[in-house]
């Protein structure tokens, strides 16, 4: 459960970190936010593998790049479910899920598969 909990602390940080990045984004208030990092790791966990098969020509056509539009997608659809998140346009969807990833990607650099901050030693064995 606490792993849980660590992995939407982080998704909330990496959306507010896009929204103070990105002017096209806008979350009003903290249960908003948290609201919205839940609701971004279910469509992650849901839709976005249903579109990233259905997309998947597409996908290797552009060599991959269009995994960013998939992404941006995302957020964009959790900013319609959310009455209180706003999103300009596609534009600030695209950054906005770059931001994400990248911030999310860093942080979760620092996180084990158990949630845990994690040490790793000169012997490559991860110690808690």
């Amino acid at each position: 459960m606490s792993g849980f909990l660590v992995r939407l602390a982080i998704s909330a940080f990496a959306l507010w970190v896009a929204q103070q990045l990105v002017s096209g984004i806008q979350i009003d208030g903290i249960g908003t936010l948290l609201l919205a990092a839940l609701l971004l790791g279910l469509v992650n966990a849901v839709v976005r593998p249903v579109l990233v098969i259905l997309t998947f020509p597409l996908t290797i056509l552009t060599l991959g790049l269009f995994l960013f539009v998939v992404n941006a997608a995302m957020l964009g659809l959790v900013a319609v479910l959310l009455p209180n998140m706003h999103i300009a346009g596609f534009g600030a969807a695209l950054l906005g899920s770059i931001v994400i990833s990248v911030v999310s990607w860093a942080a979760s650099a620092w996180i084990g598969p158990s949630g845990r901050f994690e040490v790793i030693s000169f012997d490559g064995k991860p110690r808690p």
